[in-house]
């Protein structure tokens, strides 16, 4: 098994751009050398007689407003037009790069953080994330003098009336037409993000009875004990409602997890498992799955059993994606939540991976907690260790540690330590059958890295 590498840039992550609002780089001044720079290397690579557009969404964070703004200026100084849409999911952004034939679409979001931060994604013309070559193209164009075109040059801007009604249709017909969730009573966590306007509707518009909880954004409130990376409030509105099932997204909609109506949490390795069972069963399963570093161990030896090809790729969807298309592959997600399906969208869309999990749940005629009975994964402990600088895990010694660590699980079971993609921690992460000796494999490891930090 192997896992993809990415390459060092100086602001782009493995998600973008993302930091803390007014402190650099996401600033007003650096946002509008974003748009300029992108802007440079979107003129550069139209291939058409047409000028080079931009779609241009965002969540639901007060500072959006400012860094649409500047995004805007950056870009109709390089000659670019920009489509601007307003408050919508990240995946939706992607599906209207592709519906309008832009060069390139673009989300100012930072996810699952808090209202402090935010960020900026980018998008193909394909609907996929850029490249790392074109964003280390963006980047040298980042560090060069803005020159407008001329004037009768510059882009102009306009915004979308039809886009949200437009993301609404496109994930409607990602389900066949005698699709309904009638007699379902359904959960929605929209985590006053993103999804808080399209979501609710969808279901409805599907049949299903749905009560939305945190769909109210003013700007500050986004992600705050809610959405996906606070699961507790909607396993205690799934119970309090007697409710099917929850669904829960995160910030900017590319995520999702669910919870059963027993108020299990359910993650995105068992909602692939639950996408993958349903192709399998009906014949036209084709190639093999994608998970990443993190995907639990459980989840490839079902793959295994069911003789499908597994692979896993480095943490971050941008890597599966690309793991996908290179093996000409259709499904792969995360166990966060990001579920890639190339045969309905380009990108992670989370209230698609919802929508294709009911139908699972529909083909086979059980409950989401009856379906997973099949797959108990195996206890997985993470630990997040805030760092300054990172730690060298080759040498002699934390080898040693790592091995140890593994020997305290007996053999059956797994480690691992990365540094984040999006934040300053280092990520310690076992698992394996048995929950004792995962916890004592991780604090063992956890220990010596805080000893190797303090010198």
């Amino acid at each position: 098994m192997k896992a993809r590498k990415n390459m060092t840039r100086k602001y782009f992550g493995t998600d973008g751009i993302r930091g803390k609002t007014g402190e650099h780089p996401i600033t007003s001044e650096f946002f509008v050398k974003l748009g300029y720079a992108a802007g440079m290397v979107l003129a550069q690579n139209n291939n058409t007689q047409d000028r080079p557009s931009v779609v241009i969404g965002k969540d639901t964070r007060i500072s959006g407003y400012i860094l649409e703004s500047a995004l805007e200026a950056g870009f109709a100084s390089a000659g670019v037009d920009v489509l601007l849409t307003g408050p919508l999911p990240t995946p939706a952004i992607a599906y209207q790069t592709q519906l309008l034939g832009a060069q390139a679409g673009v989300v100012i979001s930072a996810s699952h953080n808090s209202y402090e931060d935010n960020g900026v994604k980018f998008f193909s013309s394909q609907g996929t994330k850029l490249s790392e070559k074109i964003e280390s193209e963006i980047e040298y164009y980042l560090e060069k003098e803005i020159k407008l075109v001329s004037p009768e040059l510059l882009g102009k801007a306009k915004r979308l009336e039809n886009a949200a009604s437009e993301y609404i249709n496109f994930c409607k017909k990602t389900v066949s037409g005698g699709f309904s969730l009638k007699g379902l009573k359904i959960i929605l966590d929209c985590a006053h993000g993103a999804t808080y306007n399209v979501a609710p509707k969808i279901f409805t518009e599907l049949g299903a009875e749905v009560i939305t909880i945190n769909n109210k954004p003013n700007g500050l409130n986004i992600n705050e004990n809610a959405g996906s990376i606070h699961p507790e409030i909607i396993q205690k509105t799934v119970l309090d409602n007697s409710a099917n099932l929850g669904i829960a997204f995160d910030g900017d909609g590319d995520r999702v997890i669910m919870v059963d109506d027993k108020g299990n949490i359910v993650d995105g390795d068992q909602l692939l498992f639950l996408i993958m069972k349903r192709y399998v069963d009906l014949g036209n399963f084709k190639g093999g799955v994608v998970g990443t570093l993190m995907t639990n161990l459980a989840f490839e030896e079902k793959c295994i059993e069911l003789s499908i090809p597994f692979e896993r790729a480095s943490v971050g969807d941008r890597y599966v994606s690309e793991f996908l298309r290179e093996k000409k592959w259709l499904l792969g997600g995360e166990n966060s939540g990001h579920i890639l399906m190339l045969d309905k969208h380009s990108t992670g869309d989370g209230i698609i991976s919802a929508l294709q999990v009911l139908t699972s749940l529909l083909h086979f005629k059980k409950t989401l907690y009856q379906a997973l009975q099949e797959l108990p994964l195996y206890p997985q402990v993470l630990i997040n260790i805030p760092l300054k600088e990172k730690i060298n895990f080759n040498t002699p010694e934390m080898k040693a540690f790592i091995n140890k660590a593994k020997e305290v699980m007996k053999g059956k079971g797994r480690v691992l330590i990365r540094n984040s993609g999006t934040q300053a921690i280092l990520r310690v992460m076992a698992e394996g059958p048995v929950e004792k000796y995962v916890k004592e494999a991780a604090n063992l490891l956890v220990k010596k890295i805080k000893e190797e930090a303090k010198g």
